[in-house]
């Protein structure tokens, strides 16, 4: 994200790993290390500036996007917070300031697609099957994160909310398993995580709305023993004489066989289905991207297709195209059809495709 905005802009980072900053340095980005829990800090850092990208962990996502708010900053989220970022629509709207949250791929691009859609139809089922894999998956787990090990885990362990018949139901995490297949990548495996977020209460119309993460055949069994045997556990254990968490060891182990080496090729797959009445008939939309690792840039995927998005989400607001001050999720963006139009194209100047098409019911 730091290098795709510095094409246009002047950009600074901020992060408390000096090794991850290193990596921004040859491409003339700004760079200051700072450790976020430092709030005199952090707001010095950022008040010069017209907007922060803010991309930390979702543990402190919140947090950190009230104190961008509080010193006045426009903002483009994907920190991913498990907490409600519309209860700070209220303090945004006080001080002037236009955020934008979750402006990734999902959630992001499937909430700007679903958004634009319910502009101009009466929709009645939305479904987002959305997941990042690697090229060649190795056993035990055929995964590997290309994110924070910890933010994986949190949507293996959290609660999915589903929309069906009109009403909120929760299910445990990884359930419904079922088996869908992908032109290009083969049969894999769609289980239900808590995806859907701002869309519960913005989409609370729509009568039926799911999202699904992809994952090789098998993942999803194998995790789910890690959790009933209690490896994602926070109770503190004693082991002798050390005092452990055993998702802290957990996600220490997981780091090594999850990480994604530098020029490891891994893909993301995406399908957003938007069915209901348009124009007196019965239409159902399919929006599908397939988005593989860059090898010229050394971008994964899933950087492409979440940062990006952001990016293109950041110059909307830059621009003055999005003026709306308040916290709005994407999908609130994605009625704008100038908006939903920029995005897609800038997507498209970045090699990133949406296919789309549609058929009668």
């Amino acid at each position: 994200m730091a290098r795709d905005l510095a094409g246009r802009h002047e950009v600074a980072a901020a992060d408390r790993s000096a090794t991850a900053l290193a990596r921004l340095a040859p491409h003339g980005i700004a760079t200051r290390q700072l450790d976020f829990a430092d709030a005199r800090a952090f707001v010095d850092f950022v008040r010069p500036f017209d907007l922060v990208v803010s991309a930390v962990p979702g543990f402190m996502g919140f947090r950190t996007l009230k104190a961008l708010i509080e010193a006045g900053k426009n903002v483009a989220d994907i920190s991913f917070f498990p907490e409600d970022a519309l209860e700070l629509d209220a303090l945004a709207k006080r001080r002037g300031v236009t955020v934008l949250v979750d402006i990734g791929v999902a959630p992001g691009m499937d909430n700007l697609i679903f958004g634009h859609h319910d502009a101009h139809m009466r929709v009645t089922r939305f479904e987002c099957l959305v997941g990042g894999l690697p090229k060649h998956p190795r056993p035990p787990f055929n995964y590997k994160a290309p994110f924070s090990p910890i933010d994986v885990i949190e949507e293996y362990t959290r609660p999915a909310r589903l929309q069906r018949a009109g009403k909120v139901v929760t299910l445990p995490a990884l359930s419904e398993r079922e088996t869908v297949e992908f032109e290009g990548v083969g049969r894999i495996e769609a289980f239900n995580t808590d995806g859907l977020r701002s869309l519960l209460k913005t989409m609370a119309h729509v009568p039926e709305m799911a999202e699904k993460t992809l994952r090789y055949p098998g993942h999803a069994a194998l995790i789910e023993a890690l959790a009933q045997s209690g490896f994602f556990s926070t109770d503190t254990l004693d082991i002798g004489a050390v005092k452990v968490r055993p998702l802290d060891l957990a996600v220490k182990l997981l780091l090594e066989q999850w990480k994604l080496a530098p020029d490891e090729p891994e893909f993301t797959v995406m399908r957003v289905t938007v069915e209901g009445e348009e124009d007196g008939k019965r239409l159902c939309h399919v929006w599908e991207v397939h988005d593989e690792y860059d090898p010229v840039t050394g971008f994964s995927s899933m950087a492409r297709t979440t940062g990006f998005t952001c990016t293109a989400a950041a110059n909307l607001l830059l621009e003055g195209r999005f003026r709306e001050p308040g916290v709005h999720p994407p999908e609130i963006v994605g009625r704008n059809a100038d908006c939903f139009e920029y995005v897609l194209a800038y997507l498209k100047e970045r090699r990133v495709h949406y296919r789309h098409r549609v058929s009668a019911q």
